[in-house]
């Protein structure tokens, strides 16, 4: 596995990680009589692998994020470890948690969530921190964390509202209520729902289909859709360019017009 050269699979024991065709990482959230739910080592664990990442963005061309089990993607974080806690530990811990969210939205290269179960709360906040996600149909989402005293601290209260809405996500976390698969399609929280038990495949056949695209081109244009969108119009289009340009003198440009001319499948090198 290429990201052993960066990092040690010893080290983790939250995780399950898989590589596809050495060109995909999936990373599986591997806490299933727990639903999966997010505890410090987790934390520790996803910073981890998504530094990886990071440090050698050439080691996989697309990472899947998903979960052990069809019952659950991710509960949020563990309430039980929780139990007791200082404010200090509290405070502590959920540093560590934002670091993660973090360090999962900016993974450098595409990631998509296959969502197998349910993502509620911080589940919820990781799948909006992926690039796109596909559901199983019998996926439940929501933030409920009002109901603990708490609220969404992982990017939630900024990344719901720029997916569905700022009125709808306000009733949605003011009431802690759960939404359906149905509804998480039809607002654009999922792009596709499938039958349990399909979800990954689809993700990695998505995955593959990433792969045969030049990796440069779908890092820039990740970059210009990432940056222009926290932009206003005028500096997104002038973002977008920036980006473009600097495709401008690669091989695979060249590639990609060859292979169109001599009627071929390009072979992209990301150079």
């Amino acid at each position: 596995m290429k990201i052993a050269q960066h990092l040690d699979p010893a080290t983790i024991s939250t995780l399950a990680l898989e590589e596809i065709d050495g060109q995909i990482l999936v990373i599986r959230l591997n806490r299933p009589e727990v639903s999966n739910a997010i505890s410090t080592p987790m934390g520790h664990e996803l910073i981890k692998v998504f530094g990886a990442l990071e440090v050698d963005p050439t080691q996989y061309r697309c990472a899947i994020l998903t979960g052990t089990g069809e019952r659950a993607f991710c509960g949020g974080a563990d309430l039980k470890q929780r139990e007791g806690m200082t404010d200090e530990q509290f405070s502590t811990q959920h540093y560590l948690f934002e670091r993660m969210v973090r360090a999962i939205t900016h993974c450098p290269i595409p990631l998509i969530c296959a969502v197998n179960g349910s993502a509620v709360a911080g589940g919820l906040e990781l799948l909006l921190a992926c690039d796109f996600a596909y559901a199983s149909k019998h996926a439940v989402f929501g933030f409920t964390e009002v109901k603990r005293g708490i609220m969404p601290g992982g990017g939630g209260t900024q990344q719901l509202p720029r997916t569905i809405g700022t009125r709808r996500s306000k009733e949605l976390i003011f009431r802690g209520s759960k939404f359906s698969a149905e509804e998480a399609l039809a607002w654009g929280v999922v792009n596709q729902l499938y039958e349990p038990g399909q979800v990954l495949a689809r993700a990695i056949e998505a995955a593959r289909d990433i792969c045969t695209s030049a990796p440069l081109s779908v890092s820039q244009a990740k970059k210009a859709i990432d940056l222009g969108m926290q932009s206003d119009l005028n500096t997104g289009l002038y973002i977008e360019i920036e980006a473009y340009n600097r495709l401008i003198p690669t091989q695979d440009r060249l590639e990609g017009i060859s292979a169109y001319n001599e009627k071929r499948q390009p072979v992209f090198k990301g150079r």
